[in-house]
C-alpha cells in the first residue's frame, strides 16, 4: 500500500455527527498536514529574544498547566456543496489549532485550517470562544495569521489576558531532545502527546496545491493526527519551536512520523505577514534530485580520481528564472527514453550540498530576495561558478489550478 503525507485536517462536525472531511491526499513526496482542518502553531514575536522560563527540563504538568492558556482550537464553517447529491450539513465545521502569538490579539495556524475562510472561531481552554479575522495566510509556509476580533470592552478585557507562548530557537534543535505537542486532535481539546525529535532539515515536497516544498522541517515521532494542524510543538522548558503541520501516513492517522516547521521558519516570516500582508520568498527557479550512482554513469568527464561525486542534479529550470539567467544547464532524454545528466550543484556559496533538502533550507533560511547565491557546478569534467540572483516565487495560481495533479516524485522546487 503506497504511504502518503496528509494534512491532520479533518474533522468536520455537521449538527452533532462526527464526519472525516476529505484529506488532501498526495504520494510520499507530498505534505501530510495535521488539521482538522487543523490550524498551525502561533507564537510571539515580543517573546523572540525573551530567556527562557528555565534551562532545567520542567515536568510535563508543569508545562501543560504554563502554556495551556496559550493554545486555542481554531474553527472554521465548510459551505454546504451547491450539489444536491452531497449530504453535508450547511453547519458543517472544520476544527484545527492554533496559538497566541502576542498581546495584541494574533492567533497563529496553519494555512491548510482556514482555507478560504475570512472569518473564524476561536476557543480558550476555559470555553471561552471568540471571533477572528483572517488577516493573512501564506501558501508558501502555510501560515495563517489571525487577529480576535470583540467590541472595544471584551478585547481590552482579553488582550490584557493573553498569555504569547515563549518562542525557542529550533536551530539548537539535536535529534533526539525531548518535545511536547498540544493540539485538538479529533476535536479533543487540551490534548498533550510526547516524543522526540527524530529528525532536522527535512523537505515537505509540494502536495497540497502550494507547487513549493516547505524546507527544513522538524520530524518527531510525537503523535499528531487530524486537528493538531497549526498547534505548537514545544521543548522541555515549554518554549515554542515548532508548529505542527503534516504527517506520513496510509491511513490518514498518526504512524510515527510527523512534520512541524520550525519557530525560526515563524520568526522570519510571521512579522512580515502582520506589517505587510504578505512575504516574498526567494526563488532559484530549478528542480532536481539527489544524485545515484546509476545517474553517475551518465555523467562525462569524470576523471578517475573521484570516485564518489555527491551533489544535486538539475532536471528542470524555468524559462528566464535566475537559474536559467546564470547558466544553469538541466538534464536531458533522447529518443530512448535514456536520462542525460546536466549540471550537478555540489555546493552553493561555498556550503556543500548532498541533497536537495540542502539546497532549499539554505536558501530559504539565509536568503532574501534580489540576494546572490554562487552555485558551485560540476559540468562536463569541470567546477565552475554561476552567480544567480534571487527573485521573489512566481504566482501560485497556476498550481491551485492543477492542484489533482500528483507532484514529481523527484524534483521539488526550492
Amino acid at each position: 500500500m503506497r504511504r502518503r503525507f496528509v494534512f491532520a485536517t479533518a474533522i468536520v462536525f455537521a449538527v452533532i455527527i462526527i464526519i472525516p472531511f476529505s484529506t488532501f491526499k498526495v504520494p510520499p513526496t507530498a505534505i501530510a498536514s495535521q488539521e482538522q482542518q487543523i490550524s498551525y502553531t502561533t507564537f510571539s514575536l515580543q517573546n523572540i529574544n525573551s530567556p527562557a522560563v528555565s534551562y532545567t527540563p520542567l515536568s510535563l504538568k508543569a508545562i501543560f498547566k504554563q502554556v495551556e492558556n496559550s493554545v486555542v482550537q481554531v474553527t472554521r464553517k465548510i459551505p454546504a456543496a451547491a450539489s444536491p447529491l452531497n449530504p453535508q450539513s450547511p453547519n458543517a465545521t472544520a476544527l484545527g489549532s492554533g496559538f497566541v502569538y502576542d498581546n495584541q490579539g494574533h492567533i497563529i495556524t496553519n494555512g491548510h485550517v482556514v482555507g478560504n475562510a475570512k472569518i473564524v472561531d476561536v476557543t480558550f481552554v476555559d470555553g471561552n470562544r471568540y471571533t477572528a479575522k483572517v488577516l493573512t495566510s501564506d501558501i508558501y509556509s502555510d501560515i495563517a495569521v489571525l487577529q480576535i476580533s470583540q467590541n472595544i470592552t471584551q478585547q481590552q478585557q482579553l488582550l490584557s489576558s493573553l498569555k504569547p507562548l515563549v518562542i525557542g530557537n529550533s536551530s539548537e534543535l539535536e535529534v533526539g531532545d525531548q518535545v511536547i505537542a498540544i493540539g485538538n486532535p479529533f476535536g479533543l481539546s487540551d490534548t498533550m502527546t510526547t516524543g522526540i525529535v527524530s529528525g532536522l532539515g527535512r523537505l515537505l515536497p509540494a502536495g497540497a496545491g502550494a507547487g513549493f516544498s516547505i524546507p527544513n522541517t522538524i520530524q518527531t515521532d510525537a503523535p499528531i493526527n487530524p486537528g493538531n494542524s497549526g498547534g505548537p510543538l514545544l521543548n522541555m522548558q515549554g518554549e515554542l519551536i515548532g508548529m505542527n503541520t503534516a504527517i506520513f501516513s496510509v491511513s490518514g492517522t498518526f504512524s510515527g512520523i510527523g512534520f512541524a516547521i520550525p519557530s525560526n521558519t515563524m520568526t522570519r516570516i510571521v512579522p512580515t505577514l502582520i506589517e505587510k500582508g504578505y512575504y516574498m520568498h526567494p526563488y532559484l527557479g530549478l528542480k532536481g534530485g539527489m544524485l545515484t550512482s546509476d545517474l553517475a554513469e551518465n555523467l562525462t568527464g569524470i576523471p578517475a580520481t573521484v570516485t564518489n561525486l555527491t551533489g544535486i542534479f538539475v532536471d528542470t529550470i524555468t524559462k528566464n528564472g535566475p537559474a536559467d539567467k546564470a547558466g544553469v544547464r538541466g538534464s536531458t532524454t533522447d529518443q530512448y527514453s535514456k536520462k542525460h545528466v546536466g549540471d550537478v550543484i555540489i555546493a552553493v556559496d561555498g556550503h556543500k550540498i548532498v541533497r536537495i533538502d540542502d539546497l532549499g533550507s539554505y536558501i530559504d533560511q539565509h536568503k532574501s530576495v534580489g540576494d546572490n547565491v554562487t552555485l558551485i557546478v560540476y559540468r562536463n569534467g569541470h567546477v565552475i561558478d554561476l552567480k544567480a540572483t534571487l527573485v521573489a516565487r512566481p504566482s501560485p495560481i497556476p498550481f491551485l489550478i492543477a492542484r489533482s495533479a500528483p507532484p514529481s516524485p523527484i524534483p521539488h522546487p526550492p
